[in-house]
């Protein structure tokens, strides 16, 4: 079986339960506003996609770093807990980084975040050792841990550098950038030109690119208001996906959120037949499958996650790249409807089976 470190961000997600009529929600100075239990879990992408790929049957080993701190003890508690394989390091001059999910029924979630560890998270923390036996590294969240966009992503590259001369896959994740933060001001395109000649699958949202590559159009979208992902159209999603291939990424995915997913895959990509992938059903191909209508909606946090740790679950086990595109949009749909990334997946045979049943699409963008 395939090897799979993921690594980066990782976090306590502590998420208010909202009642039906919470959608009006405003945090106004001196108001108090009555919400149920906390659901409490791990988060960013080392719990989400980590622990997600595990349950897809993943052979897989997560590293972050954490505070010396009670949160701390909670999330290395919590992964245990699952039975999977972790390297999660703590560091006693950090916090453990936490957020708290805000997300009303209908509206979509913000969050309050710490960065804590994940800011001190450098290119030491993965070593040779570290990749020895693996076959796939996936990275996720430069734009929450400062040292990754600290002088154009230095330490960032260095870590995929790193990958490469080990002859591991590359994986590369984003996340939603804060203008008013340090990572607003560091220059994304340059980051993007240096790391992705040496990333392999570059799987981030059409919000998070479109705040990196089209500054002025983003603040366009974010004036009118609403879920910027559906203000795009495929014709925009195809350019940003050939300019990322151009930069040297060999297969993209770019998540549309409850739209959908876009994927372009290079004509020759190494990782194909490292992988020993169907060519056919891989290089060269080009398209958007529109999303799976969920049966509820109680949470999209870590949907983006769940998504992308069905995706390389999938392609893993060899399949093509639609099949794999498929369950990832499925995987996220089923995510959305519990209040955490893990409580709402299934099996990919159960996912499968959903499809195969006819689970309806939701056509969002043109």
């Amino acid at each position: 079986m395939k090897k799979v470190l993921v690594a980066g961000h990782i976090c306590l997600d502590i998420t208010p339960v909202f009642s039906q009529e919470a959608g009006s929600l405003r945090l106004d100075p001196g108001k108090l506003f009555v919400v149920g239990p906390a659901d409490i879990h791990t988060g960013g992408v080392v719990a989400n996609t980590g622990l997600a790929m595990h349950f897809f049957g993943a052979d897989v080993t997560l590293l972050g770093k954490v505070g010396k701190d009670h949160l701390g003890d909670i999330v290395r508690s919590a992964v245990r807990s699952y039975g999977v394989k972790e390297k999660i390091k703590t560091d006693p001059q950090c916090a453990t980084s936490y957020s708290v999910v805000i997300a009303p029924p209908g509206v979509d979630r913000s969050f309050l975040h710490c960065p804590g560890a994940n800011d001190a998270f450098g290119e030491e923390d993965i070593t040779g050792e570290d990749l020895t036996g693996i076959d796939l590294l996936h990275f996720g969240y430069p734009p929450l841990m400062k040292r990754m966009f600290w002088k154009e992503g230095e330490e960032l590259l260095s870590i995929m550098k790193k990958a490469k001369e080990n002859g591991v896959i590359t994986s590369l994740d984003m996340a939603a950038v804060d203008p008013s933060a340090e990572a607003g001001k560091a220059d994304w395109k340059a980051i993007l030109e240096k790391v992705l000649p040496y990333v392999d699958l570059f799987v981030p949202s059409f919000e998070e690119l479109c705040y990196m590559l089209r500054r002025e159009r983003y603040e366009e979208m974010v004036e009118k208001g609403g879920d910027i992902c559906l203000l795009t159209n495929i014709a925009e999603l195809q350019g940003m996906a050939r300019e990322l291939l151009g930069m040297g990424a060999s297969c993209v995915l770019l998540k549309t959120g409850s739209a959908g997913i876009f994927y372009a895959c290079k004509t020759e990509s190494r990782f194909v037949r490292q992988l020993q992938l169907p060519a056919d059903q891989w290089e060269g191909r080009m398209g958007f499958l529109p999303s799976f209508a969920p049966e509820e909606v109680r949470s999209a946090t870590g949907a983006g996650d769940t998504a992308i740790a069905a995706f390389l679950a999938s392609m893993l086990r060899g399949y093509g790249l639609e099949r794999c595109v498929n369950l990832a949009a499925a995987a996220g749909a089923a995510c959305v409807e519990a209040y955490n990334a893990l409580g709402g997946l299934a099996s990919l045979e159960a996912l499968e089976k959903r499809i195969d049943a006819g689970w309806q699409r939701q056509i969002l963008i043109d």
